[in-house]
């Protein structure tokens, strides 16, 4: 696992923003499985672990949802020809996962 920033859409599906050329874009590539641990803020506090398939969108099919990410995540942008110059120039993808299983469902 790797620290990432990740959002939800409306259908429930884990939105990561990653790099084109990033291993762990190649691994999903190989096998789309993916694991992930969300925490608040706090990072000491609720947690949930969560596993489900996952999909590699690149670009350009990968713009809409990588507008979408951003906005779902930090707002607005001040400049969207900027971002969307900056997400070709960096190769972004869009990580959707369906999750499949999460947990844990009691603590102690």
């Amino acid at each position: 696992m790797s620290p990432v920033t990740c959002t939800v859409d409306d259908e429930g599906r884990v939105l990561i923003s990653t790099r084109e050329t990033a291993v762990k874009t190649k691994n999903l590539r190989q096998r789309p499985q993916a694991s992930l641990c969300a925490f608040t803020d706090n990072f000491f506090g609720e947690w949930v672990q969560a596993e489900g398939h996952a999909e590699i969108i690149s670009l350009p099919d990968a713009m809409d949802l990588l507008i979408e990410y951003y906005r779902r995540a930090s707002g607005e942008h001040p400049d969207w020809d900027d971002y969307r110059a900056a997400m070709i120039r960096d190769q972004r993808v869009i990580v959707r996962i369906t999750i499949t299983r999460a947990g844990p469902d009691v603590s102690g």
